[in-house]
């Protein structure tokens, strides 16, 4: 079989990001970096094509993920041309991210590669000594292997002797040429294209909540100032803890306009406490967005307010062969970002509602997602990899862009249409 005339690039992600996080931000944590994507994609491409004076045949990026599931970047990558994207598993032990599977995954393409001669050249940006039997086999096969290297933070060495030893060739990608797509978030330099503002977060975390949930508020704000009137004790003596009653719940702190939902969890109507905390009488609490909002008159037994009751969900609307086609758009036009999926879920309902009415009655709940809605779209949400668990913490952050995103599509159709 001959041997073909193309170079290949094998991206082991985790070292570049970790490395370029190491040069500019000081430390190797990847969420201190911004990446630009597609403009580190293309300076792979033409570096590659220079230092081998090959064609491009493929850049495969190699990168950790929780339970292989693609995150936003993954899905941006893998519809880019040319580019093929391998998960291996990312898993949390004594309190560090491990990537598993990642050099296996790179080994046995860098292997099929050279055994197939589909290529002359490889370049692999990586740093691990695991692959020093998989770089001896290309070399074997024929194959030139350059090694890239990105600049170190101290100026030594990141990557592995043994391999910097074998490699045909080796190249360092230095600060001046790692900036062009990516910069540290909280230091100068070159910066790659900084996120689009979105003041649709900012209003839905400013919108004024219920006025029936305002009231209670300045209610509870009346009760926990006020001294507490009770009985004397015995023989005239202060009352005892028992005579007291029970002490009042915190009200919200002074000169805060919106309560948070855990200011008002603790708003309810005086009397026993119920025996479940979903059965507040004055708060229903919920994992969608009407977490911590007060319950309206009329409401139904679910805690929906009827004009919104009737509203079909997107699963209600959609066919078989319209589910296909989304699942096709997720897979192919999608990249993930969290405002962008509220808008794809928004479009496509708003498309399939059989009367225009719906809308103007869900308008009226802005900026409340009914929700039944709320967790079908948060449901798809995590489809791309969205309000998984991020340093241990859910990323509330996503949620209201996710949100926003939903609401912004809703307004530009609304006005469309009018």
């Amino acid at each position: 079989m001959e041997r073909v005339d193309r170079c290949v690039v094998l991206v082991d992600a985790g070292y570049l990001l970790g490395a370029a996080a190491s040069l500019l931000a000081g430390e190797p944590a990847r969420s201190r970096i911004t990446v630009d994507h597609s403009a580190l994609i293309q300076g792979l491409r033409e570096r590659a094509q220079a230092d081998t004076e090959q064609p491009l045949l493929r850049i495969y990026w190699f990168d950790g993920a929780p339970d292989r599931v693609p995150q936003p970047e993954h899905r941006r990558l893998r519809v880019m041309p040319r580019v093929t994207v391998r998960l291996g598993a990312l898993t949390r032990s004594d309190g560090r991210w491990a990537q598993k599977g990642v050099d296996a995954a790179m080994h046995a393409e860098l292997t099929e590669l050279a055994r197939n001669r589909a290529c002359s050249d490889v370049v692999l940006v990586t740093g691990d000594g695991d692959l020093l039997p998989g770089l001896m086999s290309a070399k074997e096969h024929g194959v030139a292997v350059h090694l890239w290297a990105v600049q170190a933070a101290d100026g030594d060495y990141n990557q592995s002797e043994d391999l910097v030893a074998e490699a045909d060739e080796r190249r360092v990608l230095d600060r001046a040429w790692i900036t062009k797509a990516v910069r540290a978030k909280d230091l100068g330099g070159v910066c790659a294209p900084a996120p689009v503002p979105r003041p649709e977060i900012a209003a839905i975390l400013s919108a004024p909540l219920p006025e029936s949930a305002l009231a209670a508020s300045a209610e509870r704000a009346a009760e926990a100032q006020a001294p507490v009137q009770a009985p004397p004790g015995r023989n005239g003596s202060a009352p005892g803890p028992a005579a007291r009653g029970p002490e009042p719940h915190p009200a919200p702190p002074p000169g805060k306009a919106v309560p948070t939902p855990k200011d008002l969890a603790g708003l309810r109507a005086p009397g026993p406490a119920p025996a479940h905390p979903q059965h507040a009488a004055g708060a229903t609490l919920r994992w969608s967005s009407d977490k911590g909002w007060v319950e309206r008159p009329g409401s139904g037994p679910s805690g929906e307010p009827p004009e919104t009751a009737s509203l079909p969900t997107l699963a209600q609307l959609t066919s078989a062969e319209q589910r296909w086609a989304d699942r096709e758009e997720d897979i192919t036009t999608v990249g993930g970002d969290p405002f962008e999926v509220g808008q794809v879920f928004a479009r496509r309902w708003m498309e399939r509602l059989p009367e225009s009415g719906h809308v103007q009655k869900l308008s009226v709940m802005y900026p409340r997602v009914p929700h039944r809605i709320d967790g079908e779209l948060l449901r798809y949400a995590a489809r791309f990899g969205l309000l998984a668990h991020k340093d241990d913490q859910i990323d509330e952050h996503d949620r209201y862009a996710i949100r926003a995103g939903f609401w912004r599509e809703i307004d530009v159709r609304a006005a469309e249409s009018a």
